[in-house]
């Protein structure tokens, strides 16, 4: 079992930048590839970014791509999304979600994992 807790949103500029972190615990962390995605008001929830245990591969949507980094120390348990260039479409809840499976291309589907942190906001304003 896996206990996921998001940290790190908040109210941002366009064009600004916030760290997310989601801090893991409960099993042993570097066995699990990590995702992040995020639900916007009235919308699916959409992938964003995924890692492989090691961290040596990762998974962007295009909307990301280039923007948008995931990271990991497995050394603290912890996952991170930095965000950067933010737009106004960025605005949502962002979860981080981790899945026991590997993945050769980190998964980008929400039924792959298996467990879900509690999500934080993110508001981008223009």
């Amino acid at each position: 079992q896996v206990q996921l807790v998001e940290s790190g949103g908040g109210l941002v500029q366009a064009g600004g930048s916030l760290r997310l972190s989601c801090a893991a615990s409960g099993a042993t962390f570097s066995s699990y590839g990590m995702g992040w995605f995020r639900q916007a008001p009235g919308k699916e929830r959409e992938f964003v970014a995924a890692s492989s245990w090691s961290g040596s591969r990762r998974h962007y949507a295009d909307s990301v791509k280039g923007r948008f980094l995931i990271s990991r120390d497995n050394a603290k348990n912890t996952v991170y999304l930095q965000t950067n260039s933010l737009k106004p479409e960025d605005t949502a809840v962002y979860y981080c979600a981790a899945t026991n499976s590997d993945y050769v291309v980190p998964s980008r589907w929400a039924y792959s994992y298996d467990y879900w942190g509690q999500g934080t906001r993110v508001t981008v304003s223009s």
